[in-house]
């Protein structure tokens, strides 16, 4: 499963508001496809386009996307994704809860990077989610895969948190 949408942020310099289209797979894998100043339909259905090439032979495991009802992702948009067999499910309207999976790295990609740092355009701001974003998907543990991360498929499974190596369970302690 794919989920898609865009999130903003505010340049500290230009004081323009950036757009990043974020594409986030049920395997937690996070492709950031895009940032522009103006997000409009060609733009989309061009990342579109990219992510399936960057995905090749891939695509064809997945069977959704679902995104929101805005007005960047067009007709077209959702034709480039059927031609590659990934069937798009619109959420209803108001219920970013149903968006869940992007919402959840929305809000962590502005908590452990942009909320602490002033961004001064696009070019900066690429940048720093190429980096947090390789920082995501090759090294940050993440508990719905064991500990692993998205990129960790080797099956071997990462140490257990120290507090269970010692003895402590849930904030007792092995020795009370």
């Amino acid at each position: 499963m794919l989920a898609c949408d865009f999130f903003h942020v505010d340049c500290a310099v230009t004081l323009r508001r950036v757009y990043v289209l974020v594409i986030e797979v049920s395997t937690r894998h996070v492709h950031v496809l895009g940032v522009t100043v103006h997000p409009d339909g060609a733009w989309t259905v061009q990342q579109a386009r990219n992510l399936l090439m960057d995905l090749g032979e891939r695509a064809g495991r997945f069977r959704f996307l679902i995104r929101d009802r805005a007005g960047q992702f067009t007709g077209a948009f959702d034709a480039v994704l059927a031609g590659a067999g990934i069937e798009v499910v619109t959420i209803p309207p108001q219920s970013p809860r149903a968006n869940a999976y992007v919402r959840r790295w929305v809000r962590s990609v502005r908590a452990e990077v942009t909320d602490s740092m002033l961004i001064t355009g696009q070019r900066q701001l690429r940048a720093v989610l190429d980096e947090y974003v390789a920082h995501f998907n090759q090294h940050r543990p993440h508990r719905a895969r064991n500990l692993r991360p998205p990129d960790d498929d080797d099956g071997v499974t990462a140490r257990s948190p120290t507090w269970r190596r010692r003895g402590y369970d849930a904030g007792r302690s092995s020795a009370g």
